[in-house]
């Protein structure tokens, strides 16, 4: 067992948990984003050539790795509360990168398919297990601070998969994103476990049981708030920037426009939108304002990107840079996702949520793909922003304010 982390360590906000949690989820976002970034370029060497297969299969592989985080998120999840917030951190880092490294070889599209499922499981438990960490190992007043890092240093991980999938061989891309979270895995020396945990661990309490979040009403629409309030992040991401030469084309751009640049250019935007965000919290001292000020701002940039018709490339990719800008709340949604429960059962749900939220993009793209035969691309794609955002918003206005919560406490 790790040792407790200790009070001089807990009062550095730059302490080795903080580090090792962002540069964990910056490799992360970056195999998570890179299949839509090299979606076209792989698809065509192993065979898929037409355009309207290439949409559709690329549904399906993006489909089966949300899959996998789904399920991912629930075994990680209560692994992290049963066995240690350190163990899944890792585990799943060693997992995403094989995945990836085995995904450079891929010359068959039932095989790709698989194997970004078994990413997509890996990819699932990084994020949730950093988070509660992170969460767990600062003092209160700090954790804001703390889970801001890792979430702005972490999505920058897109930044670097936009310049690699856009400049270099979509294989040699997978590679690159396996190498670097097989050298993450050296920086486990030093890492220490929460202390919140090993308390638990003492205690005649259940740990990890996933299945009390439906036992109770109050926890469980708590909890499916806390999804809700993330799933408008993921329809900018899942729908609008790995579509988006679909979409320009239907908004009549006549620039050839590059998924690759599209999603760099977006999470550009999560970057500096997370880091405002998360500094906002702790300047309001408040979770609750700052996502129903950031939904309200994305409302109006969504809008503008649908009706964009013309636009200039520069223009177009600007609006990239706005729609990641108004989705940066993911470090404030994902600490409130921590601060909701108790120390036996956060993992659980921290890992969960976000994973829900990306596998929403499931029931997004069929939706994407089927409603817009008889209402048409971008009337479709306004449409399911609009319900996203709303719901969003009901779901804010009625969770309870969490911020300076003291965390040491189980359900």
């Amino acid at each position: 067992m790790q040792p407790t982390t200790s009070p001089a360590t807990k009062s550095k906000l730059l302490n080795t948990a903080v580090i090792v949690a962002a540069l964990g989820y910056f490799v992360d976002i970056y195999d998570l984003v890179l299949f839509s970034i090299v979606r076209i370029a792989s698809l065509k060497e192993i065979g898929i050539t037409s355009p309207a297969a290439l949409l559709e299969e690329g549904v399906h592989l993006i489909n089966m790795q949300m899959t996998g985080m789904l399920l991912g998120g629930i075994f990680w999840g209560v692994l992290g509360d049963k066995r240690g917030r350190i163990s899944v951190l890792f585990g799943s880092i060693f997992l995403y990168s094989a995945a990836n490294i085995a995904n450079g070889f891929v010359t068959d599209l039932g095989l790709y398919a698989w194997l970004r499922f078994i990413a997509g499981v890996g990819l699932a438990g990084e994020l949730g297990a950093g988070i509660t960490l992170v969460s767990e190992v600062l003092p209160k007043e700090k954790r804001g601070y703390g889970t801001t890092i890792v979430a702005s240093v972490g999505i920058s991980g897109a930044i670097l998969a936009g310049i690699i999938g856009e400049y270099f061989h979509w294989r040699t891309a997978y590679f690159v994103g396996g190498g670097l979270g097989l050298l993450l895995l050296l920086l486990r020396i030093g890492v220490y476990e929460s202390g919140m945990f090993e308390k638990a661990q003492k205690q005649e309490v259940a740990r990890g049981n996933f299945l009390s979040l439906f036992t109770s009403g109050t926890r469980f629409f708590k909890y499916l708030k806390c999804i809700l309030i993330g799933v408008p992040i993921w329809f900018v991401i899942g729908v609008l920037i790995t579509f988006s030469p679909e979409i320009s084309q239907a908004l009549g751009i006549t620039a050839p426009i590059s998924a690759a640049k599209g999603i760099g250019f977006s999470y550009f935007g999560l970057t500096v939108g997370d880091l405002a965000s998360g500094l906002l919290s702790q300047k309001l001292r408040s979770r609750k304002r700052v996502v129903v000020l950031f939904l309200l701002l994305l409302s109006g940039i969504v809008a503008l990107f649908l009706l964009a018709q013309g636009a200039s490339e520069a223009y177009f990719y600007a609006l990239c840079v706005a729609l990641g800008f108004g989705s940066g709340y993911w470090a404030v949604f994902v600490t409130i996702a921590a601060e909701q429960f108790g120390t036996n059962i956060r993992a659980t749900v921290t890992t969960t949520v976000p994973n829900f939220v990306r596998g929403a993009v499931v029931a997004l793209t069929l939706s994407f793909k089927s409603l817009q035969d008889d209402f048409g691309l971008l009337p479709t794609a306004a449409l399911l922003g609009a319900i996203t955002i709303i719901i969003a918003l009901i779901s804010i206005s009625t969770l309870p304010e969490s911020f300076n919560k003291d965390l040491d406490y189980t359900e």
